[in-house]
């Protein structure tokens, strides 16, 4: 029996997990999951509805890409993902939880507020997987594209206020990695790293994918285009590990901009799940979000980060604080001081996420 990715062609998480199991070459069978009925079967596993999941040889379930791909870590100590380098390690987590975390709400953005990106995916998905509702295709579409935008977009602070903020701070990110791609093949050399892989989640099967932002790629970044398909096409076992040494200058912009954006809104949020509310208001970058979403889960994020931390050593600690100080992250990732966290919350990741989707569906 082989592993196997329930997931959707167009996930942005599934594609995520994708890459990682392509570079690691670890064997897997990738299947659509079908609503409502898979819904039901993997609350009774893992105790939430999230895509993708994932069945390992022996049953078990497991959800969460993060955690997931930490446990793949653990289990194969060869060519793995996170670098020896404590330093680059950290700035590895660091990345991946950015990419995770930050430009999922762009991704929807794109796909969900043009009409080509829309009427693409919503038609994709409708297909995919609600193959086992007994309902009309348009009415399965427009039911994809209220839930998306209600939950992802509009309903997550996007306004046609800050539209053109949430934009140019894509433009800028993406004129960042052209530099860094027009110097090297990955991230941190020329073999991929988990900084890579965090970024394949808001790249292949969105921002290298959908109409809009893809157009926009194409024709003017063609070096992250190349990165994208690099990434997809690379296998560890026929690459010598060749990673430049410590963190390249050119990361500045990326770390810079964690720093003076997703942290401060990582902050906020961690405020609104204190005082209990659903919704807050921040702006961060240029970006006035109103009415974004709470995340119990983005706080355990800002924990995570700190557990990377002080799990270094002595020397490491000091030199990824001057980094991150020079970057303007490390206040805020350190001024929350007492995190509003549920009792062992999401503990029992990648097997159990009992509590993970609170605040988010």
């Amino acid at each position: 029996m082989s592993i196997i990715l329930y997931g959707s062609s167009i996930s942005y998480f599934t594609g995520k997990m994708e890459n990682y199991f392509r570079i690691r070459e670890i064997s897997y069978v990738f299947k659509s999951m079908q609503f409502p009925s898979f819904k039901k079967e993997m609350e009774k596993q893992v105790g939430v509805m999230q895509m993708p999941a994932v069945i390992l040889e022996d049953g078990r379930w497991m959800t969460d890409t993060t955690k997931m791909i930490q446990w793949f870590e653990d289990q194969i100590k060869k060519n793995k993902t996170v670098p020896c380098d404590p330093v680059q390690a950290f700035i590895c987590y660091l990345i991946e939880d950015w990419a995770d975390e930050w430009w999922w709400r762009t991704a929807m953005h794109y796909r969900w507020h043009y009409d080509e990106g829309a009427i693409f995916a919503s038609e994709h998905l409708a297909s995919e997987l609600l193959n086992d509702l007994w309902i009309p295709m348009w009415m399965k579409r427009m039911f994809l594209q209220y839930r998306q935008r209600s939950g992802y977009t509009t309903g997550d602070g996007i306004n046609k206020e800050n539209i053109q903020a949430i934009e140019n701070n894509f433009l800028d990110f993406l004129k960042n990695l052209e530099l860094i791609f027009k110097n090297r093949n990955f991230i941190f050399g020329d073999t991929p790293t988990l900084a890579d892989i965090g970024l394949s989640g808001p790249f292949f099967r969105h921002f290298a994918l959908d109409p809009v932002p893809l157009k926009i790629i194409r024709e003017n970044y063609p070096y992250v285009m190349k990165w994208v398909s690099r990434l997809w096409n690379t296998k560890l076992s026929e690459n010598q590990i060749q990673l430049v040494a410590g963190i390249p200058n050119d990361l500045d912009p990326l770390l810079k901009e964690i720093g003076q954006v997703y942290l401060p809104y990582l902050s906020a949020n961690v405020r609104a799940v204190r005082d209990r509310k659903k919704t807050f208001d921040i702006s961060v970058g240029g970006i006035n979000f109103k009415k974004a979403r709470y995340s119990r889960y983005r706080v355990w994020c800002i924990k995570e980060l700190r557990t990377h931390f002080n799990k270094l050593t002595f020397n490491a600690k000091d030199e990824v604080k001057k980094l991150l100080e020079r970057n303007h992250c490390w206040k805020p990732l350190w001024q929350d001081i007492d995190l509003p966290m549920i009792e062992n919350q999401d503990n029992n990741l990648p097997f159990k996420a009992d509590t993970k989707m609170i605040g988010v569906n």
